[in-house]
């Protein structure tokens, strides 16, 4: 195994696809999709072994105070290789002068997360008016 990271916004459909069904994303059903809403990320840093795309994090910014992340995911073959946190510790290497980096975490990745220094809020819920159902 040979991980490598990259800063790149392009991907093939078919590496999407795989990757985002590797975790039971159901965008990963829309590749036509993902493949240009990975073009209009500010951020989007993969991880690879070789030519598989086995991870990637892509963040949204308003260019000086706040930064969002907007999806994390990690090929499940490659859970605890320390993907997910190089992945998130190069989002805050970026965004280290900003204000705030959000992201909104589902409630059994809030542990991994809380790991990587984010707090969960005491006064604030994320809210969704979504078509996907994961």
């Amino acid at each position: 195994m040979n991980i490598t990271f990259q800063d790149t916004h392009e991907f093939s459909k078919k590496e999407l696809e795989r990757l985002f069904l590797s975790v039971e994303w159901s965008s990963g059903h829309f590749p036509d999709k993902l493949a240009v809403a990975m073009r209009g990320f500010q951020t989007v840093f993969s991880a690879w072994d070789g030519d598989k795309l086995i991870g990637m994090v892509c963040a949204m910014d308003d260019g000086v105070m706040n930064a969002y992340v907007h999806y994390l995911l990690v090929d499940p073959a490659y859970h605890g290789h320390h993907v997910g946190r190089t992945l998130v510790d190069m989002v805050k290497n970026k965004y280290r002068d900003y204000l705030r980096v959000a992201v909104i975490a589902y409630d059994d990745e809030l542990t991994f997360y809380q790991n990587c220094g984010f707090v969960k809020s005491r006064d604030a819920s994320p809210m969704f008016i979504t078509s996907l159902w994961t």
